[in-house]
């Protein structure tokens, strides 16, 4: 394995595919990290999250247990993914079975504080910075704004 650790702080359970660079403090644990993928500091990957390979994710970010992002991803500074609805009006705690998956595209840039609720986004999409998304993206494009409205194609 070909892993290149800056003073990695916290891991345990961690599958690191070649040429992952990770940089210091961060708490990894029981998660997925394909090849030739970025993870910069103060950033925390959950239990059961799977990143593919030529991802970079960038410093602050959050990642709750039952996220997947695809390949040739962007996640920038501060994003927040959430997995607990609060359907009761209340955190769900340790009961996994009220929290919900995300999954994130091939191709897919997420720009800062950038807050990613339990949805599934399709390939070629970017989010713009500050951005809530509260519901599913189904088509390439720029999406921005609380919630997330597509405001144009890619070009």
């Amino acid at each position: 394995m070909n892993v290149k650790l800056k003073n990695i702080a916290i891991t345990d359970d961690v599958v690191f595919g070649e040429g992952v660079t990770v940089v210091q403090p961060v708490n990894l644990y029981g998660c997925t990290i394909g090849n030739n993928s970025f993870v910069g500091p103060f950033v925390e990957i959950q239990r059961h999250v799977l990143i593919g390979s030529h991802c970079k994710i960038q410093s602050h970010t959050f990642i709750c247990e039952l996220v997947t992002i695809g390949n040739d991803c962007f996640i920038g500074h501060g994003v927040m993914f959430i997995n607990d609805l609060f359907s009761e009006g209340r955190p769900a705690g340790g009961d996994q079975a009220k929290w919900k998956p995300t999954k994130i595209g091939n191709g897919v840039s997420i720009g800062s504080n950038a807050t990613i609720l339990p949805v599934t986004i399709c390939d070629n999409v970017v989010i713009g910075a500050g951005s809530v998304v509260t519901r599913d993206i189904k088509d390439s494009g720029v999406y921005a704004g609380n919630p997330a409205k597509k405001i144009r194609d890619i070009k």
